[in-house]
């Protein structure tokens, strides 16, 4: 990674978790992809998260685990050529050790900047254990830690677990994703009392995404924050998402924190709760943030690899009805007047 990316990364940026595009018979859709690729490029977004849960961990078993990283650092390194700009390029590691060596190979090969490795793989692994696995990966790409939720594939992970991982040297960031505000400052503690200035956090709870970025957390030195986010949510209305980021980083700058930024944050919650699917467990979130692309004609579908992994019954219209009710959160405008241009 170079020092104008890791400078990017640690001020905070956007970064969609990338989903997967595919047809009606489920090959890859790749002109659709590369055209995802470039609405978050042209939205603002600081880099994109390839190969993680929204990608659909399943690529692996199909083949497509190089071929869709390598489609989105070609579409990133042709879209960047005529106007160059730090873009960070994230890549999604699972499995046991020796797989998760493998893909971090891989996505190193390909020019990626570093790994959001994901642990559910181990989920009896004690802390040690996980330590070391992580050191493997770390030897090959820069860390990108991750918390996942349970409700996703995660496993729960100790305070003692994150101050050991903020003492690999190679780790460069943090997704905090478990949906649970007890674990989430388990980990922002931990890299506090650490004393490691150079991790930088990024929120990964979609249901609050706001909340986060705007505390302020009472460890070490008490200057520790959240100043980004890697999200399944900033998947959709991702211009919206750089928005609402810059105006989180204004008011920080100020030192206050205006009262319609936070009722946008819960309203931002409330829709996440619909795209998500949160009433059925999370079932549908994947298929949920299809749907919200779809309507604004990036997608043709909402299919997935599971030809089981579907919409919630009841979802789609949940989604109708909070983008009705919120058209506020939506870029609709932007989209559709770039539309045709990423889909060349």
């Amino acid at each position: 990674m170079d020092i104008a990316t890791h400078s990017l990364l640690g001020r905070g940026c956007v970064i969609p978790a990338h989903p997967l595009v595919l047809t009606a018979t489920r090959i890859l859709d790749e002109r659709r992809q590369r055209a995802l690729t470039r609405y978050y490029m042209d939205a603002g977004a600081g880099g994109v998260a390839v190969g993680v849960h929204t990608t659909q961990f399943a690529i692996r078993d199909r083949g497509l685990y190089e071929p869709v990283l390598a489609l989105a650092a070609e579409t990133v390194r042709t879209g960047l050529a005529g106007s160059p700009r730090p873009f960070l390029k994230v890549a999604g590691v699972i499995g046991l050790t020796s797989q998760a060596v493998r893909e971090a190979e891989i996505a190193a090969a390909l020019g990626y900047d570093c790994a959001l490795l994901s642990l559910g793989a181990l989920p009896r692994a004690t802390d040690q254990e996980l330590i070391a696995h992580c050191r493997s990966v770390a030897a090959v790409l820069p860390l990108f830690g991750f918390y996942l939720q349970t409700a996703v594939g995660g496993r729960a992970l100790s305070y003692d677990f994150w101050q050991a991982f903020s003492e690999i040297e190679n780790v460069c960031a943090i997704k905090i994703a478990p949906f649970n505000r007890y674990q989430t400052l388990d980990v922002v503690r931990a890299v506090a009392e650490s004393g490691r200035r150079d991790i930088a956090l990024y929120t990964g709870n979609d249901d609050s995404i706001v909340s986060d970025l705007i505390a302020s957390f009472p460890f070490g030195d008490g200057t520790t924050r959240i100043v980004g986010g890697l999200l399944g949510q900033w998947a959709v209305w991702t211009r919206r998402a750089v928005e609402l980021l810059a105006a989180v980083h204004a008011a920080r700058a100020n030192g206050a924190v205006p009262s319609q930024l936070m009722a946008g944050g819960a309203t931002l919650t409330a829709a996440n709760a619909a795209i998500f699917d949160a009433q059925h467990g999370f079932a549908g979130c994947i298929p949920g943030i299809h749907e919200v692309l779809r309507r604004q004609g990036l997608l043709e579908g909402t299919w997935c690899l599971d030809p089981a992994e579907q919409l919630s019954p009841g979802q789609s219209e949940e989604i109708a009805r909070v983008c009705a009710a919120h058209p506020e959160l939506s870029d609709d405008e932007f989209v559709a007047e770039r539309r045709d241009r990423w889909l060349r």
